[in-house]
């Protein structure tokens, strides 16, 4: 009776069983390290740049494509880059 409730408890398991707990292991880590990965790379970006205005190189950017599009004119396309250039 000894013995069989061993086989039957885990003993014939073999060496798969062990190979998926591994990766379920990894798979596991390697979701928290992604998660708090993410997390911290979120609250950085949101500390140091305002979201809501746009910075210099988006809306030089911009500007440029307007003027490639033939949206604007030379005269107004120097005049609004001259503008985004001067200092504050």
């Amino acid at each position: 009776m000894e013995v069989m409730m061993y086989g039957w408890y885990g003993g014939d398991w073999g060496i798969g069983a062990w190979i998926a707990m591994a990766l379920m292991m990894l798979v596991f880590w390697g979701g928290v390290v992604t998660v708090v990965v993410l997390l911290l790379r979120r609250t950085h970006t949101s500390e140091g740049s305002n979201l809501l205005r746009p910075s210099h190189h988006d809306a030089e950017r911009i500007l440029n494509e307007r003027f490639a599009r033939g949206e604007i004119d030379e005269e107004e396309y120097s005049t609004r880059r001259a503008a985004l250039r001067r200092p504050e």
